[in-house]
């Protein structure tokens, strides 16, 4: 996944399994690419001030090719899973309007 990394697209695509490139441009953006490239999800973001051509194709080229990234990203989506959040945001909504 390519995206500009907002909490809720980086979220999606580590949900989904996928690893990323974050090409921030602003807000909190900067820092999911950080936290994406600290923990292996993918390669280091490319600032929107800084992309080009170039090195966007080396982000795309080592997004697809180094295989830890997919690994990484897999194992994070089974663990956003097993935390079931869906679920637990249904529960907290019943429980603070008063319904099963």
């Amino acid at each position: 996944v390519v995206h500009h990394g907002g909490a809720g697209t980086t979220a999606a695509g580590l949900r989904a399994g996928k690893p990323t490139l974050v090409c921030p441009f602003g807000f909190d953006q900067p820092f999911w690419g950080r936290v994406i490239a600290r923990r292996g999800l993918g390669p280091k973001a490319i600032p929107l001030k800084k992309l080009t051509a170039r090195n966007l194709a080396a982000g795309l080229r080592a997004l697809c090719s180094d295989e830890s990234y997919r690994q990484a990203a897999l194992v994070m989506a089974e663990a956003i899973e097993a935390e079931r959040p869906v679920e637990r945001v249904k529960a907290v909504v019943a429980q603070k309007i008063g319904k099963p």
